[in-house]
């Protein structure tokens, strides 16, 4: 693949995970649930909640596409791009879930794209074992932030539960992954950055 055609892919999934057109190439954990009713206040909670989840998917494929683009082998290149592509399903899924509980995704969607894509590159430039450490410790934190929506989400609502507790299941799969392939141990302040940081951003997408 000449750099053209990488800048043009990259360009192809940037307006995709922005306009909301991706589609999942597997079934959504959601379809084997009816919708439960909720009260005005429950089903307000949980759209704010998914919007959350919607834009770190919007993140997650900023990052994966960064560091693709960058990785130093191919072997690392060849695991964002599968993580990549899991993350879609995971976009298309709160997508749809937004949709069905008559809300909007976040209307700052392309400012965290480009925050995280040059996040996603400076961690890439930094070398594979660096860039393999930064998904490990965002794959965490996002699977400690899909357990708290889990506690929170409304009990009854089942198909916004099916849909987190599946993509908890894969983002802890692709921090495994990450880690076999030689992960370095972030520092500490570099993971309370990152904590800070993603404070600031689920506190955003749930209002905006």
């Amino acid at each position: 693949m000449t750099s053209l055609d990488a800048a043009i892919g990259v360009f192809d999934q940037t307006l995709r995970s922005i306009s909301g057109v991706a589609t999942a190439a597997r079934p959504s954990p959601a379809s084997g649930f009816a919708d439960a009713a909720m009260s005005d206040q429950e089903k307000t909670h949980a759209a704010g909640l998914m919007r959350v989840n919607h834009v770190g998917e919007v993140c997650a494929q900023a990052l994966y596409a960064a560091q693709s683009a960058f990785a130093k082998t191919a072997q690392t290149r060849e695991q964002f791009q599968k993580a990549g592509e899991e993350e879609v399903d995971h976009l298309a899924w709160t997508r749809d879930r937004l949709q069905e509980l008559g809300a909007r995704p976040s209307l700052l969607n392309p400012l965290w794209y480009a925050g995280s894509f040059a996040l996603g590159a400076v961690a890439a430039k930094l070398g594979d074992p660096i860039s393999l450490g930064f998904v490990v410790e965002t794959e965490r934190q996002v699977e400690a932030h899909l357990d708290r929506h889990l506690d929170e989400l409304p009990a009854n609502d089942l198909r916004s539960r099916a849909i987190v507790t599946q993509m908890r299941d894969d983002e802890a799969a692709h921090a495994k992954a990450a880690a076999q392939l030689g992960a370095a141990e972030l520092p500490l302040p570099v993971k309370k950055v990152m904590q800070a940081m993603a404070k600031v951003m689920t506190t955003a997408a749930y209002r905006i």
